[in-house]
This record gives C-alpha cells, sequence and structure tokens, in this order.
C-alpha cells in the first residue's frame, strides 16, 4: 500500500459530475483538477466501461498521474434498456438535462407506473501512468416517475425514485442521502476499496 492519502485527476469535463465525485471521494482520496485546455474526449464506444476507459486513459496521459473516470446510463426497461449509454445526448449530441427529460417522459406517455422501472448504472476506472486500471460498477434499481421532482441533482434525477428511497426522486434528497445510495456513490465507494488495496499507483 501507497503512503498517504490517494491522489486521483478527475477526468470529468462535467462540473455536477466533479462535485458529485469529489463529494463521494472525500476522506478517502485527494481528487485532483483535469488539466487545464485538455480537449473533450469523444465517447464513441459501445458500452459505459468503454466510455470511462477513454476518458481516463486520455486525462492520465495528459496529466502524468492516476485518473479517474466514469460512465452512467440509465436503463429504462420499458425502452428495451435505452437511453443506457447515449443518456447525455438521448434528445440529441447538445442536448440539456430538460431536453433530456422531456424526450424520456414524452416515451413514457401512457406507460402506467408498475411497467416504468428503470436502474442507473455507474462505471468508474482509474487508469495509472503505467497504463494498468481498476474499475467498479455501481447499480441502483428505481423507477421513472410521471413527472420531474425536486430541485436538486441533475440529469435525470428529477424523475428518477429509488427503491428504498421513501418515495423521493434524487433531486428531492439531500446530497449525502443520495450519494449513499446512488449508482456513482456505489461506484466509486467500491473503487475506492480496490485501489487501498494495491494504491492509486499500483503500489503494494
Amino acid at each position: 500500500m501507497t503512503d498517504g492519502p490517494l491522489r486521483l485527476v478527475c477526468a470529468s469535463a462535467n462540473p455536477d459530475k466533479v462535485t458529485e465525485i469529489a463529494a463521494v471521494l472525500n476522506g478517502i482520496a485527494v481528487l485532483l483538477p483535469r488539466p487545464a485546455g485538455l480537449a473533450d474526449v469523444v465517447e464513441d464506444a459501445p458500452d459505459l466501461a468503454g466510455n470511462a476507459l477513454l476518458k481516463a486513459q486520455a486525462v492520465s496521459e495528459a496529466s502524468g498521474g492516476a485518473a479517474v473516470a466514469d460512465d452512467t446510463g440509465l436503463e429504462v426497461d420499458a425502452l428495451d434498456g435505452a437511453p443506457g449509454v447515449y443518456s447525455a445526448r438521448f434528445a440529441g449530441p447538445n442536448a440539456s438535462y430538460s431536453d433530456n427529460v422531456e424526450r424520456l417522459l414524452s416515451e413514457l406517455r401512457g406507460v402506467p407506473p408498475l411497467l416504468r422501472t428503470a436502474r442507473f448504472r455507474t462505471v468508474a476506472v482509474v487508469v495509472r501512468p503505467d497504463g494498468s486500471m481498476v474499475s467498479a460498477e455501481g447499480v441502483v434499481e428505481g423507477h421513472i416517475t410521471a413527472e420531474c421532482r425536486g430541485e436538486g441533482g441533475f440529469g435525470y434525477d428529477c424523475v428518477f425514485e429509488p427503491d428504498k428511497s421513501g418515495g423521493l426522486t434524487f433531486a428531492e434528497m439531500i446530497p449525502a442521502d443520495k450519494h449513499a445510495i446512488s449508482h456513482r456513490g456505489r461506484a466509486l465507494r467500491s473503487l475506492a476499496e480496490k485501489l487501498t488495496v494495491v494504491g492509486a499507483d499500483g503500489g503494494t
């Protein structure tokens, strides 16, 4: 195991994600900023794991340090698992959060509550300077609400009600409660556990 806290360069260019990653890893790892001026990574892998790996590899190479990245998809059963890997661009390449939510609710119009089951899935990856990697997955089950509820969170949080949340959407929960059960929280905590065994830089 390496001495001192883990030091990870955050690969995400999404400020909302960076805030969540920093909150979940607070006290577990020191999160360093993404290199300034680094171009957005083209996320053209066919799955979440591939996209997370692309981002982590690019940022590790640019920074010379161990980089952490994640990719998240919302899988809706009534839509055969869509939007999945296309969650961030469900309503088009430059879609806003509200655009994506609007399309999702439109696609599910008329679908009864019992058939609106869904899950958030996150794959988190750390890539080290030597090219080695560690990954972990986090999943939370729930369902899609009939309308947007809550002011917190981002993305699809206002229409996703996780199981055992007391009837609250992610957007209605305080951040600490969300992180405790969320897909991203679960993936990052699992990743951190693996890293504390081998060290972020691969040492033992």
